[in-house]
């Protein structure tokens, strides 16, 4: 499991202006089933996905398809994790 970090490197005003195909990126992954969690920071200064791929390489090709990245408004910071325990409701999520 990943935890992708994203931090804003550009003002609001240009990220605004790319969260509709952001928005489209996020929702192909969420189809996909590699996403299972996103949402912004707050302060508004960047974001968090919560995501499920075989790989780290995987997730670094994946991220270069985010118009945050390819536009250079935001930069990810990737962690790995092996999620040993989980609430009832996620134990399907738990790696051992």
């Amino acid at each position: 499991m990943f935890i992708l970090h994203l931090t804003y490197v550009k003002p609001l005003s240009e990220i605004d202006r790319l969260i509709p195909p952001h928005v489209e990126y996020l929702k192909k992954n969420y189809a996909a089933g590699t996403f299972l969690f996103s949402g912004r920071r707050e302060p508004r200064t960047g974001g968090v996905i919560i995501a499920r791929a075989g790989s780290r390489a995987e997730v670094e090709a994946l991220i270069q398809e985010d118009p945050f990245l390819i536009e250079g408004v935001a930069e990810y910071e990737i962690v790995e994790f092996l999620p040993s325990m989980a609430a009832p409701d996620l134990d399907g999520y738990r790696e051992l």
